[in-house]
Parts: structure tokens; sequence; C-alpha cells
């Protein structure tokens, strides 16, 4: 009994202490709605199941025939049961309804959805059903027809094995014998099977329209329509006359006509419903498939390209110049100015090394990408909060020190995009302890972020000395410390003894109830993840990968995007969300299980990093199921017309959707029948050049600020490219297309730009334009770029490529990658060294990318870049700065140059290249002696070149 009272007591201590942070975040309404409803439907289930169940056995021992003889095993059966009767009479039926109870108490979405419905306007083109019926009443309706026939089924069986083990049911060779009672409830209980098996089936016929495996697309196809529509119609309308004819035999008590009817249901369900589809499909509609699915394929065409909300993607076709001719980029002058060098993905050992200023700090390893009005202009902006590492205490590591001293972390760092310093290290625009820049005064204590402990024990009495670390003070550089008292309402009180022990049970730790920091003040901080807050207060939410930081009206604000999705949309193709979305940046599960065919960012939601508030905004309005959750959850979302200025200006298009849209498109670019049908345009999104070959990954999409071609200005933009979805050795790294979205949401308060979400297609008419695969091969094959990274890695530094961007500019396609040296030693972190860029055949490799434009373009782009005035060790087009400092030195060597120096240079760098060639011969030939002197040779042209360049 103890024990029994213990685990209650920790099942109502979890409970209890879910009541109080739902409660302290004013989203209890959720949490209560959310149990109200399982407790509902679980007692439906429970009571659903065991009643019938119970009734069913009660009725068939009741109507036992008394004098039955029975055999001898059934009579051992009968004396071992007979004392258990009665308690399995009960037992069996409460049994299997609590596990029935369980499995109805989670389909409690299903439901809340269904009584809260929104109509969507839209038909589909086979029933003229409203779209709602797909996405709310038949998932809704499957479901019960599904619970009751498992129901009557479990009940029949219940019923059966009773009448069976009391004679009421006997078998004698090839005769049956049962009783008038047994008879009846046999077959009322097989009538309602059948019944209810022809409602399955009637409703199985809207399946057809979501259903796709199988088939040429996802939908009705001619087959169905002319054969498995109407096939289903009829099993439906017998189905439900074997119903009647057991209803039939209940009277009079005859089984002939019930049997025959079941066995020619049986019969018709094979020919009617597999044998005829087949025969239509292979015999009418095989021979003339691409003429006879042509309406059927547009049917598919429209409805994928709603559900995904792609049909508005403008088109056109980009004759994409390759002559990289002087002043080219004169008419992309911003976009030019905008292009980012620094990579989220590389510069966060930068950040760490530059700003993380003590071992208990830390920052994300893929950084943000964000942008801010500086001076007047917007700029890309690469973003990270300085976040809590307590794995960094070290010896420090006490119950203390993680739970009421280190409690959170410090500041946002910012960087240009597109600029570095005169040594290869960001530029930053918010830096520093305490924080200090060009983003002003704003709350930086970071509270709730991705790194944040499990839980915290903040706050105090008033007057009291504070406890919390604040951050370290000189600027990070001293020894002293800054505390401070959390003032936010961020977390459930510990007010009371009770709360202290229930959150003592909760972590396991008796130093929450004992602790003498723990006081009437305190507040514990727990689920600090702003994707983690988010999904709690909004569970029926699919949440984007990444959560992003934001200076919003002086608060550090994460920003997460939140879809509403389905797999039940008619006539729309089936993707795999975490398929759609895997790439460099988000790896895909080994099991996915997240199949979508319509999807809306419906939500904008907000977490504040000081006091973990959780802000939701009904972004797409539009969506029907976004309304229906609204209806479920009233006054839990806000109109956009809430959302402040500085907020809508950092609102993104989220890059999952992007995703997703992108792999769509890919196939759904095509909207005529008989193109689509041939499968002959196909386009999939590039691998990354930069992962290993031996595990390629795709490219992800990239957030730009830049004018699109069709665009009237630029705008801050996201982008992806596309080659042939083609295997093997038929593959190519060509451009067929460049996909980009208006990511600009505006700076208008309560108001989304008009221009937001814009999806525009750039259909390249050239096929011979080379796609990041290629230009990333010539990058890496071109003698002159790989004799200087040869430079570059020697000694102990490597080399980094950053990510290849693809920019619309010039009237053709530029490519630009920054390279980056970081040294091998125990302090490493990258420094952005070189730029390499590409248009059409020929590329460029300099110090800045403002030198490599100009290289590129004939000695003047037309436009400058974001590092223009960096100092270089080159003149434009010469590439002879190799940079082989390493980052070691601040970028002070000078680096002048003559003519003179410059030819030594060169033969050096020549008899370098030819060394390494024939090495790797050698290698080939497994000729040892032969490799020797060819590193001998290497060896003395790296010394030979060194001489030069230091002349």
């Amino acid at each position: 009994m103890v024990a029994a009272l213990l685990i209650l007591f920790f099942v109502f201590a979890g409970l209890y202490a879910d009541i109080l942070w739902f409660d302290q975040l004013h989203y209890l309404g959720v949490l209560l709605t959310q149990w109200g409803t399982g407790i509902a439907l679980f007692f439906v289930g429970f009571l659903g199941m065991a009643i019938p169940v119970f009734v069913s056995i009660s009725a068939a021992y009741r109507f036992r025939p008394i004098y039955a003889r029975l055999g001898s095993q059934l009579d051992r059966y009968q004396q071992v049961i007979e004392p258990l009767r009665r308690l399995a009479t009960f037992g069996v039926p409460i049994v299997i309804g609590l596990f029935s109870g369980v499995s109805a108490s989670t389909r409690w979405e299903a439901v809340l959805l269904y009584f809260n419905r929104t109509q969507t306007g839209t038909v589909d083109p086979q029933f003229g059903m409203d779209v709602s019926f797909y996405l709310f009443d038949l998932p809704f309706w499957h479901g019960v027809v599904g619970f009751a026939s498992a129901i009557v089924l479990v009940a029949g069986l219940a019923g059966l094995g009773t009448s069976y083990l009391y004679g009421a049911l006997r078998v004698a060779g090839r005769e049956v014998r049962i009783s008038k009672g047994a008879r009846v409830q046999v077959a009322v209980t097989a009538a309602l099977y059948a019944a209810l098996q022809a409602v399955s089936i009637y409703l199985d016929q809207f399946l057809t329209l979501t259903q796709g495996a199988g088939k040429l697309v996802t939908g009705a196809t001619y087959a169905d329509v002319y054969a498995v529509i109407p096939g289903r119609q009829i099993l439906a309308l017998a189905a439900g006359i074997v119903a009647i004819l057991f209803i039939v035999t209940a009277v009079i008590g005859r089984w002939r006509l019930p049997l025959i009817g079941t066995a020619l249901l049986v019969i018709a369900s094979i020919v009617v419903g597999s044998i005829y589809p087949w025969v239509v499909q292979r015999f009418q509609v095989d021979p003339s498939e691409a003429t006879l699915e042509k309406a059927y394929i547009e049917r598919n065409i429209a409805g994928t390209r709603d559900a995904y909300g792609i049909a508005g993607v403008e088109e056109t076709t980009y004759e994409a110049s390759t002559d990289a001719t002087a002043g080219a980029l004169r008419n992309d002058a911003e976009t030019t100015a905008n292009i980012r060098i620094l990579d989220p993905a590389i510069v966060s050992p930068s950040f760490g090394q530059l700003e993380q200023f003590k071992q208990y700090y830390l920052f994300s390893n893929d950084l943000d990408v964000d942008r801010y009005t500086i001076d007047g202009k917007t700029t890309d902006a690469v973003v990270a909060v300085r976040e809590l590492n307590q794995d960094g205490l070290g010896a420090g590591t006490t119950w203390y020190n993680r739970t009421v001293v280190y409690t959170h972390g410090y500041g946002l760092v910012a960087a240009y995009g597109n600029q570095r310093s005169a040594d290869g290290q960001p530029v930053f625009i918010e830096s520093g302890i305490p924080s200090s820049g060009a983003l002003g005064d704003f709350e930086p204590r970071v509270y709730f972020g991705e790194n944040s402990p499990a839980y915290s024990i903040v706050g105090g009495p008033e007057g009291a000395d504070p406890i919390e670390l604040d951050y370290p003070s000189g600027g990070g550089t001293g020894d002293s410390q800054i505390y401070n008292t959390f003032t936010g309402d961020g977390g459930p009180k510990l007010d009371n003894w009770f709360n202290r022990l229930v959150y003592a049970l909760k972590f396991q730790s008796e130093q929450v109830f004992l602790s003498n920091a723990v006081t009437s003040s305190s507040q514990i901080l727990y689920d600090r993840d702003p994707k983690t807050r988010v999904q709690k207060v909004a569970p029926y939410l699919t949440l984007d990968s990444d959560a992003y930081p934001a200076v919003v009206d002086g608060r550090l604000q994460w920003v997460i995007d939140g879809y509403t999705t389905s797999s039940s949309y008619p006539y729309s193709e089936v993707q795999s969300l975490s398929s759609a979305i895997a790439d460099t940046y988000t790896p895909e599960p080994a099991y996915a299980v997240d199949d979508i065919n319509y999807i809306r960012n419906s939500v904008k939601a907000t977490v504040d990093a000081y006091d973990g508030s959780v802000t939701l905004y009904a972004w797409d309005p539009t969506d029907p199921i976004i309304r229906s959750w609204q209806k479920v959850f009233p006054n839990t979302i806000k109109p956009v017309s809430d959302m402040s200025a500085q907020l809508i200006s950092h609102v993104r298009y989220p890059a999952d959707l992007f995703k997703v849209q992108r792999t769509v498109l890919g196939t759904y670019h095509v909207t005529d029948p008989g193109t689509f049908y041939s499968k002959n345009d196909s386009w999939r999104a590039p691998n990354d050049p930069t992962s290993p070959q031996t595990d390629p990954t795709l490219q992800p999409p990239y957030y730009l600020t830049m004018k699109v071609p069709g665009a009237d200005d630029p705008s801050y933009s996201l982008y992806s490219t596309f080659i042939p979805n083609q295997s093997g050795s038929a593959s190519r790294s060509i451009l067929t297309g460049y996909l980009a979205v208006d990511s600009d949401a505006g700076a208008t308060a309560g108001e989304k730009s008009a221009g937001y979400g814009k999806l525009r297609l750039l259909s390249l008419a050239d096929n011979d334009v080379p796609g990041p695969g290629q230009v990333q091969n010539i990058f890496k094959s071109d003698t002159s770029v790989a004799n200087q990274l040869a430079l570059l890695t020697r000694g102990d530094t490597t080399v980094d490529y950053g990510n290849l961007l693809t920019l619309p500019v010039g009237g053709g396609l530029l490519y630009v990658q920054p390279v980056y040296v970081r040294s091998s030693g125990e302090t490493q972190y990258p420094l952005l060294r070189k730029v390499l860029v590409s248009f059409g055949e020929n590329i460029a490799f300099e110090d800045t990318l403002d030198l490599a434009l100009d290289s590129l373009f004939g000695g003047d782009s037309g436009a400058d870049a974001g590092d223009t005035g960096v100092p270089s060790d080159t003149t434009p087009g010469d590439g002879t700065d190799t940079g082989t400092d390493g980052g070691t030195d601040g970028g002070t060597d000078g680096g002048t140059t003559t003519p003179e120096t410059n030819a030594a240079l060169t033969a050096a760098l020549a008899d370098a290249n030819q060394a390494l060639q024939d090495r790797q011969a050698a290698y080939a030939a497994n000729d040892l002696v032969a490799a020797a002197q060819a590193d001998q040779r290497l060896q003395a042209a790296i010394t030979a070149a060194l001489a030069a360049s230091a002349g």
C-alpha cells in the first residue's frame, strides 16, 4: 500500500508540475483541453469496448442450454473456469477496455479538429466535396468506423467463446449445432459487423483521392474513376444486403442466405475490387496511358501545387550569359554589395575564440543569418547567442553552481555578412561583454536558449545580495565577476514547501527542497529550449528545424516558424517531411514517419530569451487547419496586426518550407500533362559540393539580399538551384533552374509586405551552365588555384571551403565561395583569406571579393563588394598572394610584389605543381623512390616560391 501511494504521489507531482508550468506561461487552457479531451476519449473507448464485451459474455452465458451434453474436454474446461467465471465476466471487459481507452485517448487531435472544422471553399474535382471533408471529416469517420468494428469483432469473439464453452455452440464432425439464443446473438453481431464494413467500404472510395502507392500519380486515376470507385460502391451495397440477411437469420433461424451472401461478397470483392480494376488498367489504360490519364495528371498537378503553396510561382526563362565583360555588374550594384562572404556554418569557432571570453560560454556550431538596418542601410548579418555552457565549469561543477549561480548566457554577437577584417576575422556589428554595438540597448541575458541547463533556480528577496553570475567584468578579460538577480516572471514559483517538494521529486534532487538558496521569492526555470516551449503550448504544430535569435523592441527574442500539415489533401503528392528538408545542416533520421501532402507556415512564434514568454501569431489566417485550432484553443494565437514593426522586419521565409517546396517543384514545375508523363524534365537540388564525397548531402538553401530577375527591387531572399534528376554515370551537374523566394516581410507594424512569399523560378534555357558540383571541380582542378592552395596548406594549416553561393547577376550566374585557413594546432579557428568566383568559364582567386570580381570582369566589375577597402597583398588579376600565414600574423605582412618577383614565383609554382603530379603518379605506380625524389623537388619548389614571395 505504501509503495502504491508513493507511485501515485510521484504521478501526481508530475501532473501538478505541468499545471504550474502551463499556468505560469498563461497557456493552462491548452493543457486542460488536452487532458479533458484525452480523459473523455479514454472513457468513451473504455466504456465503448468494455460494455459490449460484458454484454456479449453475459448474454451468451444467460442463454446457454441448461442441460446440454458436453464433451469430456469441455467439462474439464468448465470445471477450471467456473470458479473464476464472475471474475472473468468483469475482468476481461475491463482489461480490454483499458487498452481500448488508452488507444482512443491518443486520437484527441482528430476529434477536436472534426468538431471544430472549418470549410476551405475549395472542392475536389471528383466528388465535389469541400476539401475540409478530407482534412477533418474523413479521418474522423474512418477512426470511428474502425473503432466500432473492433468493438463488434472483440465482443463477437467473446460471445462465441462463451457459447462454445457452455454448449450453446457445438461442433460434431461436419455438423454445427447452435442454440436459439446463441443464433440470435451471433447473427445480430455479424449483421452489425457487415453493416460497419459497408460504411467502411463506402468511405474507402474517397480515399482514392489521397492514395498514390502503385499508381501513376496520387489521386483517383482513370482505373480508379471507372473501376475502383464504382466497385466500392457496389461492394458497400452488397455488404449492406448481407447485414440485412443476417438480421433475417436472427428472426427465422436459417443460415443459408447470409452464408451464401457472405461467400458472394468475398467473391465480388475479389472480382470487382481487384480483378476488374486490374483488367481496366492492363488492357484499357496501359496501351493509351498518356491520353487516358491526361485529365487526372492535370488534377494531380493542380492539387499538388495548391497543397504545397506553389501554385503562384512565377516562372520565367533565363538566358544566362557566360561572357564576363567589364562593367557587367553595374546594374546589380546593391546585390553585389550584399554578397555574403561569411559562412555561418564555418565561423562559429572564430566567434568562440574572439567573443566567448570564458569557458562557461559557447556559441552554436551553425550560426544564423538575419538582417539589421545599420546607418540607414539594411545589411545581412551572421548572428549567434552567447549561451551558457555548464560543461566548461570543470572542478566548479556542484549542484549549487550549476543550479543557482551559473544560470544564464549573455548577449547576442552579430557580424557583417559581407565584410571581413584585414586579417580575415569577422567584422562585428554587436559584440563584447557587456554588449555594445550598432543594435542599440536591449536585454542581453539569456535564461532561455538552445543550450540552457535542464533547470535553474533564480530570483531572490528584495535587497538580498545577488548570487547569479551575470558576466565577467573588464570586458571578459578580468577575474572579477558581476552578479545579478532575475527579476522577470519566467517559471513556477517555489514559494511554499509543497512546490519545492514537487520539483525535488521531478528533478530527483533533494537540494531543491533543502537548499537555503531556495527562498519564497525563487522561481524554477525548465523546459528552456525555445522549440520545446513552443511545441508544448502548441502541440498541433510541426516546428521548423531552426530557431533563430533577433533583437526586437529592446528584447532578445527567439523566432520559430510553425507549420500545419496534413497527409489527406486530395490529389496531392505525398512527401516525407524529414527527407525533403534533409541537407548539410539538417540530417535525415533513420526512420521517417512524417509523410505529408499539405503544408502551410501558419504560425510565427517568439520566445523571450530573458523570461521565456511564448507568443503565437497567426501568420496565415486563411489556413483552414489553424483556423480550426483557433476554435479549439481560443485567445492563444494573436493576429498579425499585433506584431511590432521590428518583429515584422526580422520575420523570414522559413527554410524547411522552402526545402519542401523545392523538392516538389523539382517535378511539379512541369504543368503540361504530356511533358509531366514523359518525365524528361525532372529536377533535383544539387549535392553540397563541400560535403564528403563518401556521404554527400544536399546543398542547403541560402539567405541573401539580392535582386532576382523579375523583381522590382533587391530584397532579403532565400534561394536554391536545380540540376537534372539523374543518377549514375548519366548524371550531369548543370543548372536547369534557380528558385528564389522573397523573404522580406517588410517593416510595417501589423502588416506583411505585398511581395513576401513570392516564389520566382528561373528556367535556364542554356543547358551548358555549370552547376555547383562542376564549379567546385573547376575551382579545385585549376592549376593556379591548386598551387596557391598547396601553399596555403603548408605546415600546420588547413583550408576550409565555405558555402558556394550562386547569384543571378550580370545577365548570367555568378558563383562565390570564401576560402578559410585555419591552424591545425591547439588554438585553431578559421580566417577568411581568399575568395573564389566564377562566371561562365572564367574564374578568379583573390584576397577579397571586390578584387576577385574586378579580376573576373575584365578589371572592373562595375560594382563594389562589401569588403572594398580591405588591404590586399596582390594587385587584381595576378593572384599571387597565398596567405600562407594561416592567420597567425594578424595580416600585417604587407606583401609587396614586383614583376621580377612575380616571374620567379610563377616558375616556382609551376615546378611545385609538376612535382605534385609526379608524386601522385609515383604513388599510383608504387614507386617509392620516385615519390621520394618528387617530394624533394616539391620542397625545393616551395622554398623557391617563398623566397620569391618575400623578395
